[in-house]
């Protein structure tokens, strides 16, 4: 099919995070509900006519990316390899107004929620009896499930609220619903996604309700892993550990990004808590459910952040030994709070600081992975790659965190099934198995 505007194959390119993710997968369903023929993240720009590119504004190297991203396939368009550029997500939302006069050769520009808009203005209809639904970009035994959009928090150094709005939370029926759907096409891993998991309900139902919708999701026949992201330290719901000590299929994973452990920065942060609570929270989370993989990120570089802060923080690292852990480099950005502050610490320290604290996280992450050799995990395959299988363990999410290279003995394996394997090495992000 070729609409009105002339726009027949559409290559779709979606960065940023997991929940950008998703919002290009409920546009592909619309595309191709009207029938464009679509391609997703395409590598050879004679496959498509039209650049559809969902954007991420977060930080500067996202928004770095972005901007690359959005100037190559302008050049697509100039030299006469396509015929049209369009801009849609979160860097649009939040720098329009100068995006349209610094890239002027892009066609137009859409905000986070002009899914409407955009399939509107290529020509095709909005179909509302297609709302919630979505094409997979992911392997098709795993998915990401977003119960919210928004937050409502006020840390000093993010702009997501800027972008995406207040915390909205989705009925829990709505994506019960969702997750049934999912695993009736053969999905058996869903990774639970908002701005902040663990407010989800406060504002439809008064109250935090993530554990009640954990149990609910649990009990879906067939479902074999649910993981659980982005959960905020300040108000945890502690019943929340219960839930899932007591489900099988709930991963022993927790994703809870603290940011720092100074209490003048976290102040300054405000991220509602002090060392000495986070302290406990961690470990009241260990104690809660033994063999618990917590996963972590951390900046480094906040302003003002002096040298003795920082040895706290590796300090913190060293002791709390994170099995997974992300560091980032502070960025000063406008309209947060923190832009009021002197950007104090040289980018060349913070980079500096960024690599000091991972080292000592491969460390960490090594001894704990040789802790594991000899032992039989349940794995997910995921994929073939060269002589190995890859696969996962309940501890690692898709894309962020360790892997299992398997070797197969000669035998087939099949990605998205499960199987027990053997350790035999480690390594600081990988783990090398056979079969049991």
């Amino acid at each position: 099919m070729k609409t009105k505007s002339g726009i027949h194959k559409i290559g779709l390119i979606s960065l940023g995070c997991a929940k950008n993710l998703i919002d290009s997968e409920l546009l592909m369903r619309q595309l191709e509900a009207n029938k464009f023929k679509l391609v997703f993240d395409p590598v050879d720009h004679k496959k498509i006519d039209t650049a559809i590119i969902n954007t991420c504004g977060f930080i500067n190297d996202a928004k770095q990316e972005s901007i690359d991203t959005i100037l190559q396939y302008v050049q697509a368009k100039q030299l006469g390899l396509i015929e049209h550029v369009y801009v849609m997500g979160c860097l649009s939302e939040r720098y329009l107004s100068k995006m349209k006069e610094e890239i002027p050769e892009v066609d137009a520009f859409f905000g986070v929620n002009d899914l409407k808009k955009i399939v509107n203005h290529i020509g095709g209809t909005y179909r509302t009896d297609l709302v919630g639904e979505r094409r997979l970009t992911t392997p098709s035994h795993y998915a990401y499930l977003k119960i919210a959009e928004g937050c409502d928090r006020k840390c000093s150094f993010c702009a997501i609220p800027v972008i995406r709005g207040k915390h909205i939370s989705r009925p829990m029926e709505d994506i019960v619903s969702e997750a049934s759907r999912l695993v009736l096409s053969g999905i058996k891993e869903i990774n639970i996604i908002s701005q902040d998991t663990t407010y989800y309900g406060l504002d439809i139902y008064r109250k935090r309700l993530i554990p009640e919708l954990l149990d609910t999701l649990a009990n879906l026949k067939g479902l074999e892993w649910i993981r659980l992201h982005y959960t905020y330290p300040d108000g945890f719901p502690e019943e929340l550990l219960d839930v899932v000590r007591s489900h099988h299929n709930i991963c022993n994973y927790i994703d809870m990004p603290l940011q720092h452990i100074s209490d003048r920065i976290l102040k300054s942060m405000h991220r509602g808590m002090d060392g000495t609570t986070t302290r406990k929270l961690v470990e009241k989370i260990r104690k809660t459910i033994p063999g618990v993989a917590l996963r972590t990120t951390l900046i480094t570089g906040y302003p003002g952040e002096t040298e003795k802060e920082f040895r706290e923080l590796r300090g913190f690292i060293e002791e709390y030994r994170f099995d997974r852990l992300g560091v980032f480099s502070y960025s000063h950005e406008e309209n947060t709070s923190a832009f009021t502050l002197k950007d104090s610490v040289p980018a060349k320290r913070k980079m500096e600081r960024v690599g000091e604290l991972m080292e000592v996280q491969e460390g960490i992450s090594l001894s704990i992975n040789q802790q594991k050799t000899g032992q039989t995990l349940k794995v997910l395959i995921d994929r073939k790659e060269g002589d190995y299988y890859v696969a996962r363990t309940e501890h690692d999410s898709p894309e962020v965190d360790n892997e299992v290279l398997i070797s197969s003995g000669g035998k087939k394996l099949v990605p998205g099934l499960f199987y027990n394997v053997n350790i035999t090495r480690a390594e600081s992000f990988d783990l090398y198995a056979e079969l049991d």
